[in-house]
């Protein structure tokens, strides 16, 4: 790079903070990073009636939770009037800009005349040739006038996209859109530019629905005789209908994802990889990998399709690389959240922690799969009932088992299962005719963690008494099938 790398995320915080803005914050953090540059946070907040406080603190939470800090910032349009002001003036004096004195109720009509002729309306420019005398008529009488940016009628406008190549417009399909209100307050495409320019940005890299706003922002580079920066417009993540993401349609925000047990190094991970590519065939990345890696060339221009079930899938990735001390500790207040740990944490809780570690695909998983390390099965698997609690002597291995565990002086794994295979063994069985009963009984379940390893971790009186309850349903057919419905914890 010629000049030092100058990024910027400018949400606007009148919404939530959704997966594509969390995508443009990420490739713009990740751009400045690979070339050492600069990355600058700027709240676009001039329209001060959607503007919403609540929604600047779920910007700045979600990116410090997705570990994307900004160099600079944030800094808050609205409090940088002034800074604009001089350059609707400048473009004023130069005859690029003009005062327009229309009324909203004058706009209207020439809009209602556009739908009745058919056609798309565009501002008439009737105030353009107003005379001076006139607009000083008009300005002693207190008349406001908005300020429309004078478009040259008779050239295109063209930049030069590092995503998708060159794009050009006709001028004249472009209006005098108005840069400034009659309070001088700015308009968004005027203050980006201001604010892109004063702040010294090199590259602006967002959504690929800016298109038509860039058309308008290379216009008023060129009025005010300013260099444009470079753009990126990265392609639209879409739902599975094809339709944008919306939390209006149910999507959730960057934090929801927190909330219900993703990793952000894994959501950081899956959203990168939605519309660009390192092109080695790898999908799993750490954060300074995808820095490396990562180049605006690399991005494709196809609007990708957000798969929750590839979310799960990096998810896991990321739960089982997680290293087993630091991922009991997240996932910690998930247990406490549920009401299921009523004990201070021990090594048993790591323990088990681990051996569910393997099948869990969010946080959130944890206390669903690990349920019966705290609470004994009031019901058991239907299909596991079926199978597994139907032999006549089902009964008897249970209690059978149950009298070896109880004689053990040491509860561990090895000699738990040692007891087992002693018992098939004397009867001349396969260790499975045991194995499925005793899961059943101790867990509820037909699948879960080994037997003897979450044996252990339940101890001795807890693997008794559960079994022996199994043995006593089953004797006296009094075993509940089914599952008692349950709330998901959230943190």
């Amino acid at each position: 790079m010629n000049a030092p790398v100058r990024v910027r995320l400018a949400p606007s915080p009148t919404g939530y903070f959704h997966v594509g803005t969390a995508r443009t914050a990420m490739y713009n953090f990740l751009f400045a990073r690979h070339h050492g540059g600069t990355f600058v946070l700027r709240i676009e907040d001039t329209d001060l009636d959607r503007s919403e406080r609540r929604f600047v603190d779920v910007i700045l939470e979600g990116l410090r939770w997705l570990g994307t800090p900004w160099d600079e910032g944030p800094y808050y349009q609205s409090e940088r009037t002034e800074l604009h002001r001089p350059h609707v003036d400048s473009l004023l004096q130069s005859g690029r800009a003009y005062p327009c004195f229309c009324t909203a109720e004058e706009l209207e009509r020439e809009r209602e005349g556009a739908r009745q002729s058919g056609s798309d309306w565009k501002y008439s420019r009737r105030c353009l040739g107003l005379s001076e005398d006139v607009r000083r008529q008009y300005r002693a009488e207190g008349r406001p006038a908005a300020v429309r940016l004078q478009v040259p009628a008779t050239e295109s406008t063209s930049f030069d996209d590092l995503v998708g190549g060159t794009f050009t417009r006709r001028n004249v399909d472009i209006e005098d859109f108005v840069i400034a209100r009659s309070d001088g307050t700015a308009l968004y495409n005027f203050a980006v530019v201001v604010d892109d320019h004063l702040m010294e940005i090199s590259h602006v890299i967002r959504g690929n629905d800016h298109i038509t706003n860039t058309y308008k922002q290379c216009l008023l580079y060129d009025a005010l005789d300013w260099p444009r920066p470079r753009f990126a417009h990265l392609p639209l993540i879409l739902r599975e209908d094809r339709s944008k993401v919306s939390k209006r349609k149910g999507d959730p925000s960057v934090t929801d994802y927190r909330d219900r047990g993703y990793l952000p190094e894994a959501l950081l991970n899956y959203l990168c990889l939605l519309g660009w590519s390192a092109g080695d065939d790898r999908e799993v990345y750490s954060r300074e990998e995808l820095v490396a890696a990562f180049q605006l060339e690399r991005v494709t221009s196809a609007n990708p399709v957000f798969d929750i079930a590839k979310l799960d899938w990096f998810n896991g990735e990321y739960i089982r690389k997680a290293p087993l001390p630091h991922l009991a500790e997240i996932v910690l207040p998930w247990f406490e959240q549920s009401g299921l740990l009523k004990a201070p944490k021990d090594e048993s809780f790591t323990a088990m922690v681990g051996l569910l570690q393997e099948r869990a695909r969010t946080l959130a998983d944890f206390p669903r799969l690990g349920r019966f390390f705290f609470e004994p099965p009031a019901t058991y698997n239907e299909e596991g009932v079926a199978k597994h609690f139907t032999g006549t002597d089902t009964p008897a291995r249970l209690t059978e088992l149950a009298a070896g565990w109880d004689s053990l002086v040491a509860f561990e794994k090895d000699k738990v299962e040692a007891v087992m295979r002693d018992l098939a063994k004397q009867r001349g069985e396969k260790l499975a005719a045991w194995i499925h009963p005793a899961r059943l009984a101790l867990t509820g379940e037909v699948a879960g963690p080994g037997l003897f390893e979450l044996a252990a971790i339940l101890g001795r009186t807890e693997c008794v008494s559960r079994l022996r309850t199994a043995a006593e349903r089953i004797a006296s057919h009094s075993v509940l099938i089914g599952e008692p419905e349950r709330k998901e914890p959230t943190c």
